[in-house]
């Protein structure tokens, strides 16, 4: 897919601040400095539209940018930081939840893990969120330029293994520095579309 136009559009802590075009979302969840917003610069082939911060646990809203008026990434605030204080986590963690069980418009998840490590806690209380929500999900193995090329194969199918034992989620690996792997992702989300 070539995008030609995308901008953000808002940022939102309540559903009255929401976009109300109805256009299909597809979010990115995942913990504090996971690589969301880079996700999202790579897909689009832009460098600063998604706001990159080195510092985890910046993103405290919902930022949606829209992708030449088809559809919506959405990034959520990440999870596991753990400088933000238990009032901004309980807050955070209440307008995620909000949006995710009550958002008609969310088309997908796609939930980033790094790639160098095993699940966390915290990454198998927000995989088993995702799943009771019902809502159709893909797993990015982002970082894939942290190991060597011929081990990602491997890693991703491991790390499948470990989070979805039953194979029954696309799992694929990521990076915003190689950039091989965005093809693989846009040709599973232009699929998604032409089905959804």
């Amino acid at each position: 897919m070539i995008v030609k136009n995308p901008k953000f559009e808002i940022s939102a802590v309540s559903p009255k601040q929401y976009p109300k075009n109805g256009l299909s979302e597809i979010v990115l969840v995942g913990k504090s400095n996971v690589g969301k917003s880079s996700f999202i610069n790579t897909m689009i082939n832009r460098k600063k539209l998604a706001r990159t911060s080195s510092e985890p646990g910046k993103t405290r809203q919902i930022n949606f940018y829209n992708i030449d008026d088809s559809f919506y990434f959405v990034d959520l605030p990440g999870y596991g930081y753990s400088k933000m204080s238990k009032k901004e986590q309980d807050q955070v963690g209440h307008f995620i939840e909000e949006y995710l069980f009550n958002r008609h418009e969310i088309a997908l998840i796609i939930f980033l893990i790094d790639i160098r490590h095993s699940p966390t806690a915290n990454d198998r209380l927000m995989y088993n969120y995702i799943i009771s929500s019902g809502l159709p999900c893909m797993i990015l193995a982002n970082k894939a330029d942290k190991i060597a090329v011929t081990k990602v194969n491997d890693t991703v199918k491991a790390l499948q293994k470990e989070l979805n034992p039953i194979g029954d989620i696309p799992t694929f690996p990521f990076s915003s520095e190689r950039k091989i792997y965005k093809d693989d992702v846009w040709n599973f989300l232009d699929n998604f579309f032409n089905e959804f």
